[in-house]
């Protein structure tokens, strides 16, 4: 029986051997995990032996895509990167919205995995069936922009090519995969697994055809999901300031952060919303197949000289109100920055925001001032060259730095398992703080942005089992369809393209009939694993498994907010781990949030419960 959707191929590329293999993937995985995330995680679980150090040759690196990336439907052009995480010693991943994507799948691929150590820099380069490992000591040292300049004018524009930057060569824990000048994923530190491969870069072309079960239906339905989009109410809008037309909301409902996680609002705010970026605006770029473009690059001026940026609301608000910058010509400066060295916005934002609180409080030497972008680009600069004892430190990762210095800094070091907290203030918000707390790679905003619902649609400050049901409810369509397809989640998100509609775009694909109930035992099963990932790496790495690891930090439980609409609020201990408790009830894990043996057997993953419970 033929396979569609998928090309049922993954290419296996030994980095320490110089070898090329292509694994043929089992229709019964396929069903089961789907592509994207769920394969990556079923290949990180059965592969990496527990305790792996993450930067260490045995390490494996995948880039997964899914049965619809690369296909003619709305914003079909993602790809997932994973690893185990060098930041937090657990399962880690993010996703790349890059012709890359499309390029490795046009070559007849659904992924690739990567494994060993180069002894010298090289880039794989993937042409259809011609693979071949090539040198990149010319490209070592080069930042992302040079890296791809260069890069096309050796194999030609046509190729999708994914690299790291100086962030990733020097194994920055929060480096990422660049792509597109602006394009990154994998905050966990994929960009430095990336490197400790001596890989700088991969390049891909293809043109072959994707196996299609009704290809004239799919290109059908797909051109009729490009026109509702464009008739949405919010369309428009969206066009026009993308994900930053949500920061002066997030200033109204006092959750935009301010001061290291201090405050929810900002004084200065006015200066870096959807409306300053709307009059900096030079072009709008966007993934392949996306016709609701969210890449707005700005042309600015700073006393370093006039640059082009891509800006979004994350990087904006964490290098600017996190750190006390109000003026959006400072900000895409040091997104620039960031996005050229290839190491993660929210999270060097986070470290920085970091760094001038311990500076305040005298913990640190360092004077850093709030606001002081100069001081910001420079440490920018440390902690990617890591020059500094500050900036070494500060490389590690927030938690790190918090325990190796102490002096009460663990209260405010913003992160959950060690990935710094994405930009929403929780201290008015406890589902959202929930979100953060049971995200599979850490305090991510991607796979829950209960936010706005719970703000809108609820008593923003109740602890009722109804959010928690809302939330188990988003992880499966944000986290499991979206993640596995492997699509963009922002056309239903932002424009209210409905998430039933792949369903059948899934069906003409692949001939697989699907339904929520399939997505909701689908994304049990992937949650499950990667929960269990995790258990297994703590207890090889000598540490036991907490519930306490699902709880976010001390600050937005006893610091409350002293300013803004929301003044005088925080959140309560004992009403967040009620909610925390049925979240492990609807996932079918015990109280300390591991897998049952009885829940990972009714997932179908019976060789996991062994693991997890001889």
């Amino acid at each position: 029986m033929p396979l569609y959707g998928w090309n049922g191929k993954i290419l296996r590329i030994n980095l320490t051997k110089k070898s090329v293999k292509i694994q043929e993937v089992d229709r019964d995985v396929l069903a089961k995990f789907v592509g994207g995330r769920g394969l990556a995680a079923w290949i990180l679980w059965n592969e990496i032996k527990p305790g792996t150090d993450p930067l260490s040759p045995d390490n494996k690196l995948v880039f997964m895509a899914g049965p619809l990336t690369g296909l003619p439907l709305p914003s079909s052009g993602k790809i997932v990167v994973a690893s185990k995480s060098p930041l937090t010693h657990g399962y880690g991943d993010g996703n790349v919205g890059t012709k890359f994507s499309v390029s490795l799948r046009k070559a007849g691929y659904d992924g690739i995995v990567i494994e060993g150590k180069a002894k010298k820099p090289v880039y794989i380069f993937i042409e259809n069936e011609k693979v071949e490992i090539k040198s990149a000591e010319h490209l070592w040292g080069l930042d992302t922009f040079e890296t791809e300049d260069k890069l096309e004018s050796e194999t030609g524009k046509g190729f999708g090519i994914v690299e790291i930057g100086p962030a990733g060569e020097n194994l920055v824990k929060y480096a990422v995969v660049m792509s597109e000048k602006g394009r990154a994923g994998g905050r966990p530190g994929m960009g430095a697994v990336m490197g400790s491969k001596n890989l700088k870069a991969i390049v891909a072309h293809g043109d072959r055809e994707i196996p299609l079960f009704d290809k004239e239906s799919l290109v059908k339905k797909g051109a009729e999901g490009y026109s509702k989009i464009k008739q949405s109410d919010a369309y428009d809008f969206w066009m026009r300031q993308g994900t930053t037309g949500v920061l002066r909301w997030c200033q109204e409902a006092s959750v935009l952060p301010t001061y290291n996680f201090r405050e929810g609002v900002f004084d200065e705010y006015e200066g870096i919303t959807g409306e300053v970026l709307e009059k900096l605006k030079q072009f709008t770029k966007g993934c392949p197949n996306c016709n609701m473009i969210c890449g707005h690059n700005v042309r600015f001026k700073v006393d370093e000289g006039e640059f082009i940026t891509e800006l979004d609301y994350e990087n904006v608000a964490m290098l600017g109100s996190n750190i006390g910058i109000g003026d959006l010509n400072k900000v895409s400066y040091l997104n620039l920055l960031a996005d050229k060295f290839g190491v993660d916005t929210i999270s060097v934002g986070s470290a920085i925001g970091f760094a001038m609180e311990l500076s305040e409080r005298g913990i640190i030497k360092d004077k850093i001032e709030w606001g002081d972008y100069k001081k910001a680009a420079e440490l920018i600069k440390d902690i990617t060259y890591k020059k500094t004892k500050l900036g070494k430190m500060l490389a590690e990762g927030i938690e790190f730095t918090a325990k190796k210095l102490g002096k009460g800094s663990e209260s405010f070091a913003m992160h959950v398992k060690g990935l710094p907290i994405s930009a929403y203030d929780c201290h008015a918000a406890p589902g959202m703080a929930l979100a953060y707390g049971t995200s599979p790679i850490g305090a991510h905003h991607k796979d829950a942005w209960i936010i706005m619902r719970e703000i809108k649609q609820y008593e923003r400050h109740a602890y009722n089992k109804e959010k928690v049901e809302t939330l188990v409810w988003l992880q499966n369509l944000r986290g499991g369809l979206f993640e596995t397809l492997t699509t963009c989640r922002l056309p239903w998100i932002e424009v209210g393209y409905p998430y039933e509609e792949y369903y059948d775009l899934f069906y003409f694909a692949t001939g697989m009939k699907i339904s929520y109930e399939f997505i909701q035992e689908l994304t049990n099963r992937i949650y499950s694993l990667i929960r269990a990932f995790w258990v297994r790496e703590y207890k090889a790495e000598g540490k036991k498994w907490l519930r306490g690891y699902d709880i976010p930090p001390a600050r937005w439980f006893k610091e409350p907010l002293t300013k803004g609409p929301e003044k005088g609020a925080k959140l309560d201990y004992d009403n967040y781990n009620k909610m925390l408790s049925w979240y492990y009830e609807l996932r079918g894990w015990n109280e300390n949030g591991i897998p049952t043996k009885e829940t990972l057997e009714k997932l179908g993953l019976p060789e996991v419960a062994d693991v997890l419970w001889k």
